[in-house]
């Protein structure tokens, strides 16, 4: 087996491995798996729109997969964590805009997905997490 190899997403990536000590992704052989990002800009600001946040986390999820060598259409197993608009409801904007960005990074390609509600996650006003595992074929 390869060693990992880790990587630094530019921009927000860089603050959180001086800040909170963690990569945004690492590559085994095939295999990228990344954290969880969320729906922040470099200066770790959240849009107040919902759907706003969602589309940006992926759009992160895009940017730290390409510091990896992957892209969305690599993926292969997504994890989303989500702050529900009710306690027995993740909400109907947080599944129309996930399967919406599915569609648009991914095309045909469907993932296996696991979508999580939570009481909190790792940063005040976040909303949402997404957390993805890749192959690739290094050849």
């Amino acid at each position: 087996m390869s060693a990992p190899e880790f990587f630094v997403t530019p921009g927000y990536g860089v603050t959180q491995l001086a800040n909170m000590h963690y990569h945004q992704a690492v590559r085994l052989g095939d295999r990228i798996e990344i954290s969880g990002q969320g729906g922040w800009d470099d200066d770790w600001n959240f849009p107040e729109d919902l759907e706003e946040e969602i589309v940006q986390a992926f759009d992160n999820v895009g940017r730290t997969l390409a510091t990896a060598g992957a892209t969305w259409r690599d993926v292969v197993a997504v994890d989303s964590y989500h702050i529900p608009d009710s306690p027995d409801f993740i909400g109907e904007v947080h599944n129309r805009v996930m399967v919406e960005q599915f569609r648009k990074h991914m095309g045909d390609r469907a993932p296996i997905w696991t979508e999580i509600g939570v009481a909190a996650l790792g940063a005040p006003k976040m909303r949402v997490e997404i957390r993805v595992t890749a192959t690739v074929d290094r050849g």
